[in-house]
């Protein structure tokens, strides 16, 4: 028997992004337990980016952070380690709120990452009896569905010039909520590592929120050192992911949040115009 719903499901990530605030996140590479949830939460952090891709984390450990995150309002997004992951579904039934995908070249693989993450009709995601989002209360499906799909973040970052030139087709897919500059990744693709400042990574950038915009999507930056060429209008923030677990230690933490949500309001004060608000993730 469904048992009655005492709270909605939701993304403190989107609900903060849909109401024009900042959202700020720790990524998460080096801690191992579920407290690191904690330290984000009383370092200021709305989320924490468990980043798989670069990183080595089993799958109960990922688990484990994600149901205290759950349990304190902190969402937990991770990033995986490709379209072909084969883990996503396990980890957005097991707790996870959001998916990264790295490197997404084109529509088709959008369209793919789309099926594995939302339920129909959206995608293709099989459903299971109990989820620690709702404590594994028994809630109808009716229910229980919907407010899973929305409360999944799902990422498409944009690392390679074929993703750029296909950014606009990777825009229009539905169930991509967010599309994401991976700029290191991409400047070292374009033959320019290391450069924050090119004409040409300060381009994709622009273009990417443009594409985000267009298609009533969010825009997110990473990588980039905050550099400021002159003339340079910075790329509007609604989330900065502000500091890594390898070097935030909770007792300076909290100033950097301070000055990340600063720095996010800031910018995305220089937005114009109606639609979502671009995000920006730091390293």
């Amino acid at each position: 028997m469904a048992q009655p719903d005492t709270a909605r499901l939701t993304n403190p990530v989107k609900e903060t992004l849909k109401a024009g605030g900042v959202s700020l996140g720790m990524t998460v590479r080096l801690g191992r337990s579920p407290d690191i949830a904690r330290v984000a939460k009383a370092s200021g952090h709305e989320f924490i980016f468990i980043d798989t891709q670069h990183s080595i984390y089993d799958l109960e450990t990922i688990a484990a952070i994600a149901h205290t995150a759950l349990a304190i309002g902190v969402a937990p997004l991770v990033r995986v380690r490709g379209i072909a992951d084969p883990d996503v579904s396990l980890l957005l039934d097991n707790g996870v709120t959001g998916i990264i995908y790295p490197d997404v070249a084109n529509a088709e693989e959008a369209r793919q990452a789309v099926a594995i993450c939302k339920f129909a009709p959206i995608g293709r995601r099989s459903v299971v009896g109990g989820y620690p989002h709702f404590d594994y209360r028994t809630v109808a499906l009716t229910e229980s569905v919907p407010q899973l799909n929305d409360a999944c973040l799902l990422v498409c970052m944009i690392e390679t010039t074929q993703g750029l030139d296909n950014v606009e087709e990777i825009a229009a897919v539905e169930g991509v909520d967010v599309l994401h500059v991976g700029s290191n990744d991409l400047l070292v693709n374009m033959g320019k590592p290391g450069k924050f400042d090119d004409p040409a990574i300060i381009a994709a950038q622009d273009r990417v929120i443009k594409a985000a915009k267009a298609r009533g999507k969010f825009a997110g930056i990473g990588g980039n050192r905050d550099v400021d060429p002159p003339g340079r209008r910075h790329p509007p923030r609604r989330t900065v992911c502000d500091d890594a677990d390898r070097h935030c230690p909770a007792h300076r933490s909290r100033a950097g949040v301070d000055a990340g949500r600063a720095q996010g309001t800031r910018l995305a004060s220089l937005h114009h115009g109606p639609g979502p608000q671009p995000l920006a993730h730091r390293y």
